[in-house]
């Protein structure tokens, strides 16, 4: 298994269970891992058989700027479910950072696993 990542995605969004949250855009970072397998891309150097980054990055930046949910563990949830299904990939490792959310913590939010790895 090979894992294609994309960290520190930053990206505008209302998110929050205040009332201050729900008037204002925040930052949410996201750090993606993607499990794929890259040898038949390597082989051929095609990037139809690898996972499309860009792709990815691009289809999260436009639901995320679009949603407007309460929680971060809701937020999350749907993100891995467009990868996953969207993309083709079997497994997906999220986190997402809320920073700023909590005075004197220079990060918060969740880490979540979706899918299942597939074996070496």
């Amino acid at each position: 298994m090979d894992i294609i990542f994309l960290s520190g995605l930053e990206i505008e969004t209302i998110i929050g269970i205040y009332e201050w949250e729900r008037e204002i855009r925040q930052t949410v970072i996201l750090d993606l891992e993607m499990a794929t397998d890259i040898r038949k891309a390597a082989e051929t150097d095609d990037i139809q058989y690898t996972v499309d980054y860009k792709a990815v990055a691009k289809r999260l930046i436009h639901f995320v700027e679009n949603s407007d949910f309460y929680l971060v563990e809701t937020l999350a949830e749907k993100i891995t479910e467009i990868v996953l299904s969207e993309f083709d990939i079997p497994w997906v490792r999220l986190r997402l950072n809320k920073k700023g959310a909590i005075r004197g913590a220079s990060d918060v939010g969740i880490l979540i696993e979706r899918g299942r790895k597939p074996d070496a």
